[in-house]
């Protein structure tokens, strides 16, 4: 985390292996920002069920003008056919194939007003997909940022980038939203103080009253 970002951190929670939030002080609104984990695909149902459960609990606790960020590891591939979930999605996404992950990711959406912004930019398939199998032969659009729906216009980008060297076998995802984070004043209110003692001196006393 950068000093800027540091520097408007309100308050962080762990909220389970899988999910981390937190909340930053920005110009004109402030912004939650919630980290996932998801269980793969191939998870027992019942774990998948646990999971978007309490992330729908997470969301459900934000603050009603909060802009609102969701990111991380979903192991969902939603497609890119967009027919009838336009509110949800766009029609970038990687492939034409929507696993079960993803049909929950779309249903969390649509129940939370959240759209998943990786599918909103035409970007080359190199720049869409987020995670390569180790022999290298299967890449998939599992990573996901997803934003409040009101606040679509704020990003202007979300692609893959494929020469990060991040240790892993996902490539580093960035989204860039218009937003202007600021430090927190933990001072709170400070009323202004005026000095009476100007009052004694006649010219400002005059200048007072013909005003």
């Amino acid at each position: 985390m950068d000093s800027v970002a540091k520097m408007a951190l309100m308050e962080w929670t762990p909220i389970s292996e899988g999910i981390i939030k937190a909340r930053f002080y920005s110009k004109l609104i402030k912004l939650t920002v919630i980290h996932a984990y998801a269980p793969t695909n191939d998870a027992e149902e019942e774990e998948k069920d646990k999971f978007h459960d309490q992330l729908g609990e997470v969301i459900s606790q934000v603050k009603r003008h909060d802009m609102l960020v969701l990111t991380g590891d979903m192991n969902a591939k939603v497609g890119n056919n967009p027919s009838g979930l336009e509110r949800v999605m766009g029609k970038h996404g990687l492939g034409s194939i929507r696993n079960d992950s993803g049909e929950r990711l779309i249903e969390l959406c649509d129940f939370n007003g959240l759209i998943i912004t990786s599918t909103l930019f035409p970007h080359k398939d190199i720049h869409k997909q987020t995670w390569v199998s180790p022999d290298g032969k299967t890449v998939n659009q599992t990573d996901h940022t997803l934003i409040n729906t009101k606040f679509r216009t704020s990003v202007k980008d979300t692609s893959a980038f494929r020469s990060a060297d991040i240790g892993s076998d996902h490539y580093l995802v960035r989204t860039t939203i218009k937003l202007k984070l600021c430090k927190v004043d933990k001072r709170g209110n400070i009323r202004s103080k005026f000095d009476l003692q100007q009052l004694m001196d006649v010219d400002v006393s005059k200048g007072s009253e013909s005003n």
